[in-house]
């Protein structure tokens, strides 16, 4: 039976039977797993030795029953052979980046992606020997000339993060291949409703699952999906690293990803209306959303995705202030830094960049520019509050 992806977020991953006769999965609060004799040590030894997942739990910094669960549906989801979840998003790319990456290696990472994952490159990876080299995401012909012999991967965002860049998949996946590179493409802005990487061949998908796979802004975790060899080895990292999520964490997302399709259906609708309002309002500069054909990789998009996503980023008519003034008179949303949850959350990414305007120019980063995360609200409430919020500026 070929199960669509909605039902598989419900079912995926979780036995019909589930202990004492739950209907949820329950959670396993425990740090240590007991043994009941040294024969039964010996026998978890010799599974762990084959190379594979583990036969049974052992300690909390190794597993868990409720995050193997969580685990599955994810993989199912994207389907991959397995998936790891991690504390955080941020903690799935450093654990990865560090399982795969050694000293003297290379990497080559897409510009305009988030700027903690640019940090992790240029402030801590460059401290441990691992070099990195920032391509342009439209520009195929400077990704072969930034490749070296010593290049191991190339890392990219799809959609980008703030400016909803999208990576034609295609081109990525011929150009790894002719250089035996691995891909790792973070699709934390896409989710598996709208795209799923590994169709295309890349090697591993990074999600910050505390975005729309949890959809509720009260959960942190991260997840990267993929091929077992390599997860195998991200896994025994993860154990030695301590950056593995926890039983309470994980079954929040359980519960977060059984809505996971209509939430993102929402938030497609939503950001699909809000855009074309934007686009077409006088005091608005310029929008930035892929299924507008004004955005620079609309034909890839269409291409590539079923959906584009609850994110809208736009460029006021005025300066730093008049944006802040706007984004306080909107009434809907909350401010803060996050996305993908069925409240809607804006931000002025300049605010949260840094205080020096220079430091923002450099980063391309624009005075005027919001990042409008759109929640599962009705969209003409929405609309409704963006119109009286221009209107007083």
């Amino acid at each position: 039976m070929n199960t669509r992806w909605s039902t598989l977020a419900i079912h995926a991953g979780e036995e019909k039977r589930k202990p004492y006769g739950s209907l949820t999965t329950p959670i396993v609060q425990t740090s240590t797993f007991t043994f009941a004799n040294s024969a039964e040590i010996l026998e978890f030894m010799h599974s762990k030795s084959n190379g594979g997942p583990p036969s049974r739990e052992e300690y909390g910094r190794y597993g868990n029953p409720t995050l193997r669960i969580a685990e599955q549906k994810l993989a199912a989801l994207e389907g991959g052979e397995r998936a790891l979840l991690f504390a955080s998003g941020m903690a799935a790319i450093t654990t990865t980046l560090l399982t795969i990456l050694s000293q003297g290696d290379h990497l080559l990472m897409v510009s305009g992606i988030y700027r903690r994952t640019s940090e992790l490159a240029q402030a801590y990876l460059s401290l441990w020997g691992i070099e990195t080299t920032f391509v342009p995401i439209d520009q195929p012909e400077s990704w072969e000339e930034a490749v070296r012999p010593n290049t191991r991967l190339i890392f990219t965002e799809t959609p980008t993060n703030p400016y909803l860049r999208v990576i034609d998949l295609h081109a990525l996946v011929d150009f790894a291949r002719r250089h035996r590179l691995l891909t790792i493409v973070d699709s934390t802005f896409a989710t598996p409703i709208n795209l799923r990487p590994l169709e295309y061949g890349v090697d591993l998908v990074i999600h910050s699952a505390t975005k729309y796979l949890g959809g509720h802004n009260d959960l942190l975790a991260g997840v990267v999906i993929g091929p077992a060899e390599i997860l195998n080895r991200i896994e025994e990292a993860r154990g030695v690293l301590g950056t593995i999520s926890n039983p309470n964490e994980a079954y929040l997302l359980i519960r977060g990803l059984k809505t996971v399709a209509l939430r993102v259906h929402r938030q497609n609708e939503n950001g699909q209306r809000v855009a074309e309002y934007l686009a077409s309002h006088p005091r608005i500069q310029r929008v930035y959303y892929p299924a507008l054909p004004s955005h620079p990789d609309h034909v890839i998009a269409c291409r590539q995705m079923s959906g584009f996503g609850g994110v809208v980023s736009f460029e006021i008519d005025g300066d730093f202030a008049c944006t802040a003034r706007f984004i306080d008179l909107l009434r809907i949303p909350y401010i803060g830094p996050t996305l993908g949850g069925v409240e809607s959350v804006v931000q002025q990414p300049a605010a949260f960049f840094s205080l020096d305007p220079r430091e923002r120019a450099e980063a391309g980063i624009r005075d005027n520019l919001v990042r409008y995360a759109l929640g599962i609200e009705d969209p003409q409430d929405l609309i409704a509050d963006l119109e009286q919020a221009l209107a007083q500026i």
